[in-house]
This record gives structure tokens, sequence and C-alpha cells, in this order.
């Protein structure tokens, strides 16, 4: 006990006083992390070599791709969106060389029969039904479709040229099929950014989801590919060359490409491509008209449905990537793997913080009754916290940018308001996520808590 702290008043202050040095110390060092990915954007954005590629404006029909490409989606209870994304998909890639492969299970008929509906007669897809209750994992899924796969090309003596990942609410871009089948000619994995729907009867929890992946795929993924480091699959919009995947399904004993005992495949597949020597490219590009060439779904509008996907993110990305791929890296993707697992730490420095604004206010109130004594800082813990306070407007200024330049201003000011959700989101799903993992260890098998999806894109768009 430290000598002369005998009032609760006191204590009150000491803990005001250490939580307030705990909190600003670890805000910093994520303060110096951000600064340095956001001087390296910054330089390369001057030097113009993170400058975002604008197409040129064409009325002609789409280009046939240098090969056959074959679409995965694994959908489980998707009949609200599948039919949208299917029928929206073959509109918008009509090239003869696509095919569409839709995996379901047997213990669903009713997305199995909305792809069947949707896809109008189309021969390019393919209903791929898995011969065991669902859900089982998306990893799984993909498996089966994978294995679809190797036997039409046995049948047709034709190997397809890449793989593209999507999920089941996506709305794909026109333009992404040709820039897909362009990057893969020298790359073994293409990824394009993913672009979240705000949501007008969400504005507070789905539209949340738009500043975190304007931000992200419009500067840490440009400045990730930049470095050479290894990219992370965001699961869509991603093309896979067709010979890295037998790789990979080669390295895991033959029966698929993907690990369905892991939650974030699509995390482990993009580092799997970078472990394999394979080359990643993010794609940027802008239409003629200056809309970003990107996936765009909608994200869960429900409080429980987000923190059910962040919790499955959390889990996957930060624990189960750590016991599944260790630290073994190269040190530019050593230290991409640390900025990608510091979600469960993130949350516990912000759960303290606002832990800190309370005991800030009961500190307040206790010295106006005259019952706890003044807090004392010294010289550096007062520049601590108005480095931390700069560093929070510099972070929100960043928001502000990135949100409004996709979604407009009035979006970009709701990014900034909407900055304590996320952040609560973001404790609640470390909180989880971490409870999750402890029961993993005492031999829980990882459960696929799959995100409930009642609206598309282009039906939120009809709508609204």
């Amino acid at each position: 006990m430290p000598n002369g702290l005998v009032t609760p008043g006191e204590w009150l202050v000491l803990v005001e006083h250490e939580l307030l040095l705990f909190a600003g110390f670890f805000f910093l060092i994520g303060a110096i992390d951000e600064f340095a990915v956001d001087v390296i954007w910054l330089a390369m954005r001057v030097s113009g070599r993170a400058k975002t590629r604008r197409l040129p404006a064409t009325g002609a029909a789409p280009v046939p791709l240098a090969g056959e490409a074959a679409v995965f989606i694994a959908a489980w209870r998707e009949a609200g969106v599948i039919g949208a994304t299917v029928r929206h998909a073959l509109a918008a890639w009509p090239q003869a060389e696509l095919r569409l492969y839709v995996g379901t299970y047997r213990n669903d008929p009713s997305t199995a029969e909305a792809v069947i509906e949707a896809a109008g007669g189309d021969t390019r897809l393919r209903l791929v039904i898995h011969d065991c209750d669902g859900p089982s994992t998306k990893a799984d899924c993909l498996n089966r479709l994978y294995r679809a796969l190797e036997l039409d090309e046995r049948r047709s003596g034709q190997a397809v040229r890449m793989v593209i990942m999507h999920d089941a609410e996506d709305m794909v871009d026109p333009a992404a099929l040709g820039l897909l089948d362009d990057a893969i000619g020298s790359h073994d994995l293409a990824q394009l950014p993913v672009l979240p729907e705000p949501l007008p009867h969400s504005r507070w929890i789905a539209s949340h989801y738009c500043e975190e992946f304007a931000e992200a795929h419009g500067k840490a993924m440009v400045v990730r590919d930049l470095l050479g480091a290894g990219i992370p699959t965001a699961g869509v919009g991603c093309a896979i060359r067709r010979p890295i995947l037998t790789e990979l399904s080669t390295k895991r004993g033959g029966d698929g490409p993907f690990a369905p005992e892991c939650l974030t495949e699509d995390y482990e597949l993009g580092l799997g491509i970078a472990a394999l020597g394979g080359r990643s490219r993010f794609v940027r590009c802008r239409g003629a008209n200056g809309r970003l060439v990107a996936t765009r779904a909608c994200f869960p509008d429900t409080l429980e449905g987000a923190l059910r996907q962040k919790t499955r993110w959390v889990h996957g990305i930060a624990f189960q990537s750590w016991d599944r791929l260790g630290w073994r890296a190269r040190p530019m993707d050593m230290w991409m793997r640390m900025r990608d697992r510091t979600g469960p730490l993130a949350a516990l420095i912000m759960a303290s913080a606002y832990l800190l604004l309370l005991i800030f206010a009961v500190a307040w109130l206790a010295r106006r009754a005259d019952l706890a004594p003044p807090l004392v800082l010294s010289a550096a813990l007062s520049s601590l916290v108005l480095v931390n306070l700069a560093s929070f407007v510099w972070r929100a200024a960043w928001r502000f940018a990135f949100t409004a330049r996709e979604y407009g201003w009035a979006e970009g000011v709701r990014a900034i308001l909407r900055i304590p959700i996320t952040n609560m989101i973001a404790i609640l799903a470390g909180k989880r996520a971490f409870v999750d993992y402890l029961g993993t260890l005492r031999g829980a098998s990882p459960r696929w808590n799959k995100t409930i999806h009642m609206v598309h894109p282009a039906l939120a768009r009809a709508s609204g």
C-alpha cells in the first residue's frame, strides 16, 4: 500500500493517475503506428505510386477474358439475398468464360431454389449442394465448390485460369471482372476494395462499416501492397490464380485449399499465398465517372449482428492466426501481422479509456465536495495527454476525409459522430472473441457464427 494513502478520495486519485498513464502510453504506441502508415501513404501519393487509376469511358461490349474464371459463393440460409446476387452478377459479367459456382446445403432447399430461379436458365451457373447438413464452416463449403470445380475440369480437360471469391450478399462491379483478369496475368492474388452500403435505417450500426473500409481499403491496404507485404483477402472481390490454389490444396493434404477449422479462412488464404512466394496486388481503380470499382455489400444492421461478425473476425485474425500462422515472416509482414492482431489489446485500452472518463467524472465531483485531492500531472504525463488529444483529432480528420471521398461530406461527419459506437462494438467484440478463444483452448470447436443477411445493396438502393 503506498504511504500516505488513507482516504477513498486519495485512492481514487491514484487510480485516476495510473489509468491515465496506462491508457496514454498505449494510445501513444498506437498513434505512432498509425502515423507511420499515414506518412508512408502521403509519401506514396506525392510520388504518384499510390495514385488511383482512372478507367477510360467506353460503351463497347465487355472484352473476353484471357481464360475461364470460376466464381465461388458459399451460401447458408441466404434465400433473401442470393437471388439478387446471382441475377446481378450474371448480368454485370456477361463474358462466356465465366462460371458461377454457388454452394448450398442439403438441409437448405430454399436457398437452392432461389439460386435456380435467379439463374433463369443461364448455363454458366453451377449449383453445388453440399452432401452434409449445414452450416459447417464457410471454408468447408468453399472446399466442396473446389472439388466440384476439379471434377468439371477433369470432364472438360481444361483448367480455369482463376477463381474469384464472393459472398452471398455482394453486388459486383461491371468493371471488376476485367480488372481481376488483367491483374491475375502477373500476380497470384488480386484484391479489389470493399465498400459497405450505408443503410438509412441503420445509420449508427450498419453504416459504421463505411468509414472502417473506406480508410482500410483506401490507405492501409494500399500501403501494405506497395510495401510488398502479404495481402489478406477480404473473402470477396478477390481473384486467385488457379495453380497456386492447387499448391495450397496439396499442402493441406489434397482436400481443398481452404482451412475448414479456421473462422477467417479468407485472411489465412492471402497470407498462405504470400508464404508460398505468390505475388499479390491490391487493385484500386475508378470508372470514368469517378466511382470506385469495388464490391458493394450491406453489413449487419443490428448491434447483435455486428457483434457476431466482428467477434468472428477478432477471434480468427487475432487469436487463431497467432496460433496457426505464428510470427515467422519478413520484417514488413511482421509489422502488418502485429497491426492485424491488435484488436483485443485495442479493445482493452479503449475500455480503460472509457473507464477513465467515468473515474474523471467521479473524481471531479469528489474534488468539488473536498473529498479528494487534486490530480497533479508531471510535465511528461501532461505532454502525453496533449499528444494523444492531437492524435485523436488527426485520426478523426483522416476518418472524415476517407469517408467523405466515397460517401459524401454528410456521411463523413456521421463517421466522426459514430466513433464512440464503433469503439463500444470493438470492446464488446474483443471480449466475446477472448471468451470464445478460451473455449477452443478447452477443446471446443470453432463455430461459424454466420452473419444473417436480409438486405442486398441493389434492393437497398431501390427501397431508399
